[in-house]
């Protein structure tokens, strides 16, 4: 393989593309919110495999691994999980009544408020949400191989400034 400054990828092609139809443009966003995205796009596929070979799919998953790292007594209300998990409340139901009829959550009346109810991890929920996880993140440590432990830690340094940054704007606070 050619080293890092001889190496093009999509994204570089893309811009140099748009350099010659629109050369006043500065396409620097496309250099890195353009990497994310497809990045994002190449590992979903197999992310999704590693769920499928749970039985799971990824919105299945987000709902088992949320409850699982609430912490015991792994019990969320439905509000908290929709709102940790950023969907709407119908998006969850449908996701719940497919994981109660797999046995891997139980809904309950809540102990403290008798007009809510709480959602829980079974046994078998805990188990499959720990098994799913550890495959992904062996999975996903894969992609990682071609950097070093301090370019890893770099680079997740930055996105992660990256994202408070674009989190806040989206919130309408300032940066």
């Amino acid at each position: 393989m050619r080293n890092d400054e001889e190496a093009r990828d999509h994204v570089d092609r893309l811009r140099a593309q748009w350099d010659l139809e629109l050369p006043d443009l500065d396409t620097e966003p496309m250099a890195i919110l353009g990497r994310a995205y497809r990045l994002s796009n190449l590992v979903r596929p197999s992310i999704e495999a590693t769920f499928a070979a749970f039985g799971l799919d990824r919105g299945e998953f987000d709902v088992i691994s949320t409850l699982r790292r609430s912490a015991p007594p792994y019990r969320l209300t439905p509000t908290d999980l929709y709102t940790l998990l950023m969907i709407s409340s119908g998006g969850l139901t449908h996701r719940l009544d497919r994981l109660q009829k797999a046995g891997l959550i139980v809904r309950e009346r809540s102990a403290s408020d008798g007009r809510s109810s709480v959602v829980g991890l079974t046994d078998k929920g805990i188990a499959l949400a720990e098994s799913a996880f550890r495959a992904d993140m062996a999975s996903e440590a894969r992609y990682l191989e071609g950097l070093g432990p301090e370019e890893r830690k770099t680079l997740a340094a930055l996105l992660k400034k990256l994202l408070v940054s674009v989190e806040s704007q989206q919130a309408g606070e300032p940066t």
